[in-house]
């Protein structure tokens, strides 16, 4: 996601936008840009590549002093469309520089709306969506019953654009107002004396104002000294919703949230929502860069899935959907030791590498030794332009946004959501599932981010659960089938924030030796799996929670919400909403990060910077 900040008033525009911008970057850092209208008929730009601190020193080369004016806006870039170079850093313009636009979101239509612009004669110098909008927005405030009406041309060009976007513009002929849209991305209004402000965070105007005005979807707001005025698309008068932000400055960044991970559990639905947006298009499931031909993917015969920690337990997710979609052999590998042990590779091989950042040395490492070996390689990863997509014959990218928390959240549910985009699409791609069952599948994916937002309901029962179990001296955690998976994240993530022992089984290894490590009051958290998709191993792991019971040990229990068969066995009950079998990891894991996060508050522990660890492992 992107940073976006919009400011009219009586305080210097630069000022105001590069402070806002500041506890914004969070959002993005790819690029950073400004635009400043100076109310003499001037639009002042400028924009950079990588962080925030590059652009400031551009404009101190520049001379601040040429970005006077009153009214502007700014952007912090997370790269989509386009890798992260000047060009593609926002603001982008239109060909006589008079209309600024800064974007959040990604326009899905960009294309057809590039090839009308180019079939017109634009020559548009960016490789993004956002560029498209400038031009749109600049042609009709130019022609027709729109002419010099810039709120009006720019909800002309909204009801254009497909996807979800937050659109904020600006004109050099009317230097007293700025103008933003929203669909489906966020955006809100901050209230101030004699100034206006808009944004993506409530923290970009945080220092200025705590009154804001959250907008509605499809709505276009004006800010001006004096006010604002909301209406739809459409042009009719609209209502915003106004609210007082109830936290301070200095928790600004943070979104109010005590830590970085736990702003970044509750994002979890918008993450989801952002990885699978894009990714169905006229029946079919569509990946962000292709160089694999369908023929390429029919031509697979077995697949491997590489990656490290987190990113390696959304891989074993993975095999069982791949398998049972395509009916194709996966191995999942620890990046580490995949080059290794001289794995047996070809041309038929698609290797599936899974990196947030991109840059995971273990996982390149195995990517370039995959290539040397023939094999494909899709790359799933969470930055734009990193270098395993680069090395990469395609991409899924998650758009799961920047994650500043070290122990991996919102990523990590992104990656299951892309590793199952893989599996559809090789399913379409071999045959193996019909067209209406890749849009089913797709539908029952789509609606698990309102599945994960009903999850974190429960945060207030498993923090206090939490607290209880907090001085204990382990934790073990058991699951079946795709339950596996998680209890192996269960426990990665306390032992990360933490720094308990914790072990994650699978329950029906249980008898074969861990059972040995049951003792009085150990907390033993178990996944179950719905009674209704997989009864079978229901009733074998009710079984394995009353032998574990009956031993002393305390049993929390994750289960379907009516699944009244293992109340009896359940010391604690965290009830989560129904899904399909292969979706469950996708709202059982989120009550897990929540635990290991108390737990290590309880503790007394910095959750987001736990000890040894760093957020992107670039050595061997």
């Amino acid at each position: 996601m992107c940073g976006i900040v919009g400011y009219v008033g009586h305080r210097q525009a630069l000022d105001v936008v590069l402070g806002g911008l500041h506890r914004l970057e969070y959002r993005g850092y790819d690029s950073a840009g400004v635009a400043v209208l100076d109310g003499a008929g001037a639009l002042r730009v400028q924009r950079k590549a990588g962080r925030l601190a590059n652009l400031e020193a551009q404009l101190d080369a520049d001379g601040r002093q040429s970005f006077a004016g009153t009214a502007g806006m700014g952007h912090t870039r997370w790269a989509t469309h386009g890798p992260p170079v000047d060009r593609n850093s926002h603001p982008h313009r239109d060909a006589a520089e008079t209309v600024a636009v800064v974007h959040n979101g990604i326009i899905e239509n960009f294309a057809e709306l590039r090839a009308e612009l180019e079939a017109d004669g634009v020559e548009l110098t960016s490789d993004t969506d956002t560029e498209t909008a400038a031009h749109l927005i600049a042609r009709v405030y130019a022609t027709g019953d729109t002419a010099g009406d810039l709120e009006a041309s720019v909800r002309t060009v909204c009801r254009r654009l497909e996807g979800a976007f937050t659109l904020v513009v600006t004109h050099a002929d009317v230097p007293d107002k700025v103008v933003a849209a929203r669909r489906s991305s966020p955006l809100v209004v901050g209230v101030g004396e004699g100034e206006h402000f808009v944004a993506s965070d409530v923290a970009a105007f945080i220092e200025h104002t705590r009154e804001a005005v959250e907008l509605g979807q499809d709505q276009v707001v004006v800010i001006t000294r004096e006010g604002y005025e909301v209406t739809d698309f459409m042009g009719e008068p609209a209502q915003g919703k106004p609210f007082t932000v109830d936290w301070d400055l200095s928790a600004a960044e943070k979104g109010g949230h005590e830590y970085f991970m736990l702003k970044e559990i509750e994002e979890q639905p918008d993450a989801l929502a952002n990885t699978l947006r894009g990714h169905f298009h006229n029946g079919r499931i569509t990946l962000d860069e292709q160089r694999l031909a369908d023929q390429d993917l029919r031509d697979i015969d077995k697949v491997f899935v590489v990656a490290c920690g987190s990113a390696y337990h959304s891989g074993l997710v993975a095999k069982y959907a791949i398998e049972h979609w395509c009916r194709l052999p996966v191995e999942v590998e620890l990046a580490s030791e995949f080059r290794y042990r001289d794995p047996v590779l070809d041309r038929d091989t698609l290797v599936v590498a899974v990196s947030q950042s991109g840059e995971t040395m273990d996982t390149l490492e195995a990517v370039r030794h995959a290539r040397e070996q023939k094999a494909r390689v899709l790359a799933v990863c969470n930055t734009n332009g990193a270098q395993i997509p680069r090395e990469s014959d395609a991409v899924l990218y998650t758009h799961a946004g920047p994650e500043i928390g070290v122990a991996s959240t919102k990523a990590f549910l992104a990656q299951i959501a892309a590793n199952y985009l893989v599996g559809l699409a090789l399913a379409q791609a071999r045959g193996t599932k019909y067209p209406d069952e890749v849009a089913r599948e797709f539908a029952d994916l789509a609606s698990t981010p309102a599945a994960v937002q009903k999850t974190l309901a429960t945060a207030a029962q498993v923090r206090a659960l939490g607290r209880e179990i907090a001085d204990s001296k382990a934790v073990l955690f058991l699951g079946r089938h795709v339950g596996y998976p998680v209890a192996l994240e269960g426990a990665l993530k306390l032992k990360e924030l933490a720094y308990m022992h914790a072990e994650g089984f699978a329950a029906g290894e249980l008898k074969h030796g861990p059972i040995a490590l049951i003792e009085q009051d150990l907390p033993v958290v178990v996944v179950m799996p719905s009674p209704k998709g997989r009864a079978v191993l229901h009733s074998k792991l009710v079984s394995n929670i009353s032998e574990i019971q009956a031993r002393g040990a305390r049993t929390i229990v994750i289960a379907e919400e009516g699944d009244d068969a293992v109340r009896p066995y359940a010391d604690s009950l965290i009830e989560i909403p129904a899904t399909s079998t292969l979706l469950q990891p996708l709202v059982a894991t989120v009550p897990l990060q929540i635990l290991a996060a108390e737990i290590a508050r309880s503790r007394g522990y910095d959750i987001d910077k736990p000890r040894n660890l760093a957020k992107s492992v670039t050595v061997e």
